[in-house]
């Protein structure tokens, strides 16, 4: 195939796929502008790939996973780290303990099963995250992802401080409802 021929083809699959991908990122993305910048990632991928001499056989399915896995990596990024040690807020219950999300999550090595279900926690995550109303997952995202205190965040946002303690009080209930029922499929007998 030439260069020119892969132009076409990479623009032919840029314009029937960029409006359904960029909705799919959205909808697990709040920010416009970070889902933008996650498309053209995407994008830019793609003719990484023709460029080596490796064209992409089912375009749409692979931009999706491609699309997946960046959006994944947006809630991996280095300043969590710190916050999986954190738990993800009170327990449910008093007889139950919290947990936490390192506790959930498999290995981060290679072993297909443990990327698998990695990916499964971290894709129902992203879902249970884009439900949230944009406040609550605000809070959420910046102080459980991103490590932000509460203090830095009544500075920045002007918001006071017991508003944005709700704020998480409810984004961690709704998440612990929604992600339940994967949960016990997944470490309960």
């Amino acid at each position: 195939m030439t260069a020119s021929q892969q132009d076409q083809q990479i623009q032919a699959t840029v314009r029937e796929q960029r409006g359904r991908l960029l909705r799919f990122i959205e909808r697990r993305v709040p920010d416009p502008d970070e889902a933008e910048d996650i498309l053209q990632d995407v994008f830019a991928e793609l003719v990484e790939s023709y460029r080596l001499f490796k064209p992409v056989e089912q375009a749409a399915a692979w931009l999706f996973r491609v699309a997946r896995n960046r959006i994944i990596d947006r809630y991996r990024r280095p300043r969590a780290t710190v916050s999986l040690d954190a738990p993800l807020g009170a327990a449910a219950s008093d007889d139950e303990p919290a947990r936490l999300l390192q506790d959930i999550l498999p290995a981060a090595d290679d072993a297909p099963e443990n990327r698998l279900l990695r990916e499964t926690i971290m894709d129902a995550l992203t879902d249970a995250l884009a439900e949230l109303p944009a406040e609550q997952r605000q809070v959420f995202v910046w102080h459980e992802l991103e490590d932000k205190s509460f203090n830095d965040m009544v500075a920045e946002t002007g918001v006071p401080l017991k508003t944005l303690i709700s704020r998480k009080h409810y984004a961690v209930k709704h998440l612990r409802k929604r992600l339940r029922k994967l949960y016990d499929e997944l470490f309960t007998d």
